[in-house]
């Protein structure tokens, strides 16, 4: 199975009623661990890496082992670059060989996420490379107010023209979501996100999914959300796994053998998530 673009996967994704994981690494073993989870599921998947990580691993490295395990997979794979918060990070992202990136100016005002979006759009096209954008506020999870406030929401008359300007492929939104740990439980807006995907021919991003209730986010997939980023959650079972799989009494240990040990609990919890996304069952 060839490496697959994002946009294709996400077009399937909807048209067979499921939702794609988009899992979030920052490691080779975070990256073969999400791969076999998929293999084993028989469902698409999205390889994601977000750019403030690139202090610890370069982004054409994590794009070349990534795209490298798509190629060799038996089910569809995509690659991407989360979360360029400039023109320049985006373009560094298609330089260093993503086929998708995200660009996110959901932080600056209207007209300006639209000139950088749009200008990440067009140098793109020429690379063929896939542009996920953002409108609304997604904030942190730590902050009440970025989740329960709906002045942050995406407006619906705002995304409409928002992604005819821009010519994005795919749009993130804000609808009660928020990234990394939630100090409450999050409540999605459902009839806002029914009316973002009656308006909008685009596939709909989910950001922040790590611990929102299980029964949100197949509520998500039903109403037409695609792409579901999980990052938090991931990185806490993989660290849960490697503890639970060292014995501080083995003095003589292999960290390669402890990797190895700690790879089925990080797979199981992908493997969950991916059957959480599909509802209906859906099977290559």
């Amino acid at each position: 199975m060839a490496l697959m673009k994002v946009k294709d996967i996400l077009q399937h994704a909807t048209e067979n009623h499921y939702g794609v994981a988009a899992i979030n690494v920052f490691n080779y073993e975070t990256v073969k661990w999400a791969a076999e989870a998929a293999k084993r599921e028989r469902i698409p998947l999205i390889i994601q890496l977000y750019p403030g990580f690139e202090s610890y691993i370069s982004l054409h490295h994590v794009a070349a082992f990534a795209k490298e395990f798509a190629q060799n997979a038996d089910v569809p794979i995509a690659v991407h670059l989360d979360h360029s918060a400039s023109y320049e990070i985006a373009v560094r992202g298609i330089k260093a060989g993503f086929p998708s990136v995200m660009v996110d100016g959901s932080a600056r005002p209207y007209e300006e996420n639209v000139a950088m979006t749009k200008a990440v759009v067009q140098t793109a096209a020429v690379f063929d490379v896939d542009v996920e954008a953002e409108l609304g506020h997604v904030g942190s999870g730590a902050s009440v107010d970025d989740i329960v406030n709906s002045d942050n929401y995406t407006n619906v008359e705002q995304a409409v023209d928002f992604v005819e300007k821009t010519g994005c492929g795919s749009l993130a939104v804000a609808v009660g979501n928020a990234h990394g740990a939630y100090v409450q439980t999050p409540n999605l807006d459902f009839e806002r996100i029914k009316k973002l995907r009656a308006a909008l021919s685009v596939p709909l991003v989910l950001h922040g999914c790590s611990d929102i209730p299980h029964e949100q986010l197949q509520e998500s997939v039903r109403l037409g959300m695609s792409k579901f980023n999980i990052a938090t959650e991931y990185f806490r079972a993989c660290y849960a796994s490697i503890c639970a799989a060292a014995d501080p009494e083995n003095k003589d240990g292999s960290f390669m053998s402890l990797l190895n040990e700690a790879s089925e609990g990080a797979i199981d919890f992908v493997r969950g998530k991916m059957r959480l996304l599909n509802p209906n069952g859906f099977s290559l």
